[in-house]
């Protein structure tokens, strides 16, 4: 598959996971963040066990640049110290408003 092709997929994905953002719940992101991510990020207030490299879901959401495509383009193509997670649109979607609200 073509790098261009490759590209347009994810954006695709990406789009299609927004579209479900209406109905996204922080709250499930938040259980969803304490469940898959807490190892290596500080996901909530008062966490105190995290990797140093790791940024705090605070700061991810303070990052100008961060929005949920972003978030979805990542969890789609996972950085190389990051686990590839088998989320649902839909707790992407979740997960990304929990981050958003955090700002």
């Amino acid at each position: 598959m073509s790098e261009a092709l490759k590209s347009s997929f994810f954006v695709f994905l990406a789009f299609a996971i927004l579209a479900q953002s209406a109905v996204a719940d922080p709250q499930r992101g938040k259980d969803i963040a304490k469940r898959w991510c807490s190892n290596c990020h500080v996901v909530e207030p008062g966490q105190t066990n995290a990797i140093d490299h790791a940024p705090p879901f605070s700061q991810i959401a303070r990052t100008p640049e961060f929005d949920q495509n972003q978030l979805a383009f990542l969890l789609l193509k996972p950085h190389p110290n990051m686990p590839s997670l088998s989320l649902q649109r839909s707790e992407i979607s979740d997960l990304a408003e929990y981050i958003r609200s955090l700002k």
